[in-house]
C-alpha cells in the first residue's frame, strides 16, 4: 500500500524557516510529479509547488523566490524548503504524487507562522 508521510511542520516567527519532508513508502513507483498543496482553515486546498521526474518545478506566485521544492528519486521523497516565512503561510501541507493517472496523498502537516 502506498503511504506518504509528511515531516517537518511546526510553528515558525515571521521571517524564519522551515523545511518539510515527504517520503513514500510501501512502494517503489516513481512518481511523475510531486508536491506540496497546502490548506489555510476556511479556505480551498491551493497548490503550492510540484516538480516531475525530471526536475521541471512549478511555484504559486505567492511562494516564487521563498520556497524551494526538491525531489530524490532514489528516496522516493520530496522536499520544501520555506524561507521569509508570512502569517500567510499558515496552513496544513499536504504532500502528494502522482502515479498511474492517480494522486496520493500524505496526512498533512500543520505550518503554523505566527510572532
Amino acid at each position: 500500500q502506498v503511504q506518504l508521510v509528511e515531516s517537518g511542520g511546526g510553528l515558525v516567527q515571521p521571517g524564519g524557516s522551515l523545511s518539510l519532508s515527504c517520503a513514500a513508502s510501501g512502494t517503489t513507483v516513481s512518481f511523475a510529479a510531486m508536491g506540496w498543496y497546502r490548506q489555510a482553515l476556511g479556505k480551498q486546498r491551493d497548490l503550492v509547488a510540484d516538480i516531475t521526474t525530471g526536475t521541471s518545478t512549478y511555484y504559486a506566485d505567492s511562494v516564487k523566490g521563498r520556497f524551494a521544492i526538491s525531489r530524490d528519486n532514489a528516496k522516493n521523497t520530496v522536499y520544501l524548503q520555506m524561507n521569509s516565512l508570512k502569517p500567510e503561510d499558515t496552513a496544513v501541507y499536504y504532500c502528494y504524487g502522482v502515479y498511474g493517472g492517480r494522486n496520493y496523498w500524505g496526512q498533512g502537516t500543520q505550518v503554523t507562522v505566527s510572532s
